[in-house]
């Protein structure tokens, strides 16, 4: 019979659980058992130690270890309630403290003054504690990022004083990065202090839900910000390289059909049972790889993304060709190759006329009849043909006979939609027409991307 301890953190483990898993983490019944183990065996007096060991028990990627952690945070708080912290009187007070915590690197400090900060700068308005505590209320006001340079200054002390060396040096950008990732660190936890104290005021399920972001594989590629795109760019190569080798193994793997002449000849030693089948050699070959991508919108950054994915992919392909599209469509193959792995090919391409000839809003139905006007030479037997867009067409025509001329000619034709599929055929979405005629794929992020490409992408 477990005791009344063991059966608090039973719940309080699969609570925990239960919201790693609305977050897109996959956590299975093998998995809570031996976290359980472990925090036994562990205890509940050092949190790190706790949770490192519940994480090497849950987690199978290392992507989810940021959900994880705030997460972690909310269902193992290190106390409730307001923490006993040294308490700044004012905002400038506050910051000389943070600059003498980051010149030092003082650890403890930084976590004490993220309380502090809370506590001073990120109750919501009119003094009203039930309605909480905001993270982004408290940057806001306390913009730690003024802190940099007076915090390098500091760390270097009298090294920098009267050196007569102009321009910056290396070891200067080297201390300013070093404080940038310290500040970033000083953020997460002004991020994790403002959701413990808000379990206090709400319950600890809604602030998991509202106030804990998806991690990067699981977040939306449409909702995606600024930050959220530079990031998922920096996984474009080393995904590229894990993609290209699952690729390289499933084309090695495939074998062609029974040979029956030489299955045959086999059986003779087996007194005419077809023991040992033989299989015929099959033809290896690489196919073309045309991608056709709406950059219009919002879509434009999902566009970009999964077509430098599909550039770094370029060996698993005999050809790769990409296009894009607003009201008109155009080569891009040659601009995508020469583009900064940040650049917003969305924003030129609205700036550009040859993606602009018909109006700045996407019109499926003429950019794919210009596409097969001037570029139907270019599809073949050997075509792989990527589609990239919402197929939200603002109420014009589709173009879905041009669709199916495509599919009618190329090998394969895969259309991925970035929306949800519960908003498919919602609005001006005409998915369903389209999907009668290609294979049409939800696509929200980069989890859906990388399932894609590993197990449905014809090579």
């Amino acid at each position: 019979m477990p005791s009344t301890a063991e059966s608090a953190l039973g719940d309080r483990l699969v609570e925990l659980t239960t919201s790693l898993r609305d977050h897109g983490v996959r956590v299975g019944t093998s998995e809570i058992a031996d976290a359980a183990r472990i925090a036994t065996a562990l205890g509940l007096d050092d949190r790190i130690r706790l949770r490192g060991g519940v994480a090497a028990a849950m987690l199978r990627r290392a992507g989810d270890r940021e959900v994880f952690d705030r997460l972690f945070d909310l269902y193992f708080p290190a106390a409730p309630g307001r923490r006993t912290v040294p308490q700044a009187e004012s905002v400038d007070q506050l910051r000389e403290q943070l600059v003498q915590a980051l010149a030092d690197n003082d650890a403890q400090t930084l976590d004490d003054l993220a309380a502090a900060a809370v506590d001073l700068l990120g109750e919501v308005a009119n003094g009203d504690e039930q309605q909480g505590y905001s993270s982004a209320q408290t940057i806001s006001r306390l913009q730690p990022q003024r802190a940099i340079a007076a915090a390098q200054q500091q760390s270097r002390g009298p090294r920098g004083e009267g050196s007569g060396q102009g321009g910056e040096q290396l070891s200067d950008r080297f201390d300013r990065d070093e404080l940038r990732a310290r500040v970033a660190v000083f953020r997460r936890r002004v991020e994790a202090e403002a959701l413990r104290r808000n379990t206090q005021v709400r319950s600890r399920e809604r602030v998991a839900r509202f106030g804990v972001g998806s991690g990067i594989e699981q977040r939306d590629f449409l909702s995606a910000g600024t930050k959220d795109l530079d990031e998922l760019r920096r996984h474009i190569d080393p995904l590229a390289r894990k993609l290209a080798a699952r690729m390289s193994a499933r084309r090695a793997a495939g074998r062609g059909a029974i040979d029956v002449r030489r299955t045959l000849r086999r059986s003779l030693s087996t007194g005419g049972v077809p023991i040992d089948p033989a299989y015929r050699e099959r033809r290896r070959h690489r196919p073309d790889l045309i991608v056709l991508a709406d950059l219009s919108g919002s879509v434009g950054a999902f566009s970009t993304f999964t077509m430098l994915l599909m550039q770094a992919l370029h060996a698993q392909f005999r050809k790769v060709r990409a296009y894009g599209f607003v009201s008109s469509a155009a080569e891009i193959t040659d601009v995508l190759r020469d583009a900064e792995p940040g650049a917003p090919l969305g924003i030129w391409a609205r700036r550009t006329r040859e993606f602009t000839a018909h109006g700045t809003s996407s019109s499926y139905g003429t950019a794919f009849r210009g596409f097969v006007r001037s570029e139907w030479e270019s599809i073949g037997p050997r075509s792989t043909v990527l589609i990239l867009g919402d197929a939200r067409t603002n109420y014009g025509d589709p173009g879905v006979a041009h669709v199916a001329a495509i599919a009618a000619r190329a090998r394969h034709v895969a259309w991925l939609n970035p929306e949800p599929a519960r908003m498919w055929d919602t609005g001006d979405s005409v998915a369903a027409a389209y999907g009668a005629v290609v294979d049409m794929h939800e696509c929200r992020n980069l989890d859906q991307l990388r399932a894609f490409v590993a197990r449905v992408l014809p090579i």
